[in-house]
């Protein structure tokens, strides 16, 4: 059965979410585009038509989770009224993150274990940073309140 074309930008969200979806359910490391291919009800030639490659793939990956989860925390800690409550906000906006996208945490860790530099460990560590900067500026504004 094939599933019926979409906009190649709406193609490219599905099958990032499509690898979310996967990596809640297994190893990440064990996630082939076959495996995500099966799991749209494509095949792999439709994969390969938006993405060059299944780095690029995970690099879309990547890029989706970072933007997410970084303006969830931004949001939550921004309705905050204090340094404190905002650390909590973050907190709690990342423990619904992570609920609600039970994956995400394993191919974090995933790509940072992974031996080589490729794009995705590179945006993985760069949402690191960024995330550790907005927690070490909370904590910053918290000491300078007292």
């Amino acid at each position: 059965m094939r599933a019926k074309p979409l906009p190649a930008e709406t193609r490219r969200a599905v099958t990032v979410e499509a690898v979310i979806e996967l990596a809640a359910e297994r190893d990440p490391g064990e996630i082939t585009t076959a495996a995500i291919a099966s799991h749209m009800k494509l095949t792999q030639g439709a994969l390969f038509r938006h993405f060059p490659s299944k780095d690029a793939i995970w690099e879309a990956v990547m890029e989706w989770v970072a933007e997410r989860l970084l303006a969830r925390v931004d949001r939550a800690a921004a309705l905050a009224a204090s340094p404190v409550a905002a650390l909590q906000a973050i907190f709690l906006a990342h423990a619904d993150f992570v609920a609600e996208h039970p994956g995400v945490p394993r191919m974090l860790f995933g790509e940072l274990q992974r031996a080589e530099a490729t794009p995705a460990k590179r945006l993985a560590r760069t949402l690191l940073e960024r995330y550790g900067e907005r927690i070490r500026a909370r904590l910053e504004a918290g000491k300078a309140a007292g």
